[in-house]
């Protein structure tokens, strides 16, 4: 496949960019906005080249889990992760809760500050994924920003607090 599916979304903050990468790199900032309406336990979050952020996903009932690897962090401009569906034994494994969901994306963020605001620019890429995790994305990519945004205003509230 050589058009492969790629989530962008583009969300401006009115803090500084210091603010909002504390927000998106404190674990305990980070588990109340992430994935908003769901408990969200961070297992580990090793914020580095190399490092590794565990999440676990509570909610109906069961647990989602997933092991972003991070690639590249560059502090307050840019983190890069593979973001990996996986098994309460933090092996690459599909969604329990959509099996054709890609088991592997790679994410990348960027902060970028103009006049005591700064924007975020997230893009999510499937990777190595069969055609069915391509479409599966691309089907729901419509929907992201609901999640997102929604995660989102959660970030307006804490930059308000801080």
């Amino acid at each position: 496949m050589t058009d492969l599916p790629v989530y962008s979304i583009t969300r401006e903050f009115d803090a500084p960019r210091d603010m909002v990468w504390r927000v998106w790199t404190t674990p305990a900032l980070l588990a109340r906005w992430y994935c908003p309406g769901v408990e969200t336990i961070i297992h580990e979050f090793d914020l580095r080249a190399g490092g590794v952020w565990r999440n676990e996903m509570k909610m109906r009932g069961m647990s989602m889990c997933s092991k972003m690897s991070f690639t590249e962090v560059i502090p307050v401009e840019k983190m890069v992760w593979e973001h990996a569906s996986t098994d309460a034994n933090w092996n690459i494994a599909p969604s329990p809760k959509m099996p054709d969901w890609p088991q592997v994306m790679l994410t990348e963020v960027i902060f970028t500050e103009a006049n005591g605001k700064t924007t975020v620019t997230l893009t999510q890429t499937p990777m190595n994924a069969s055609e069915a995790e391509h479409a599966c994305f691309a089907k729901m990519m419509s929907g992201m920003d609901n999640g997102w945004g929604s995660g989102y205003k959660i970030i307006d509230e804490i930059l308000a607090e801080l």
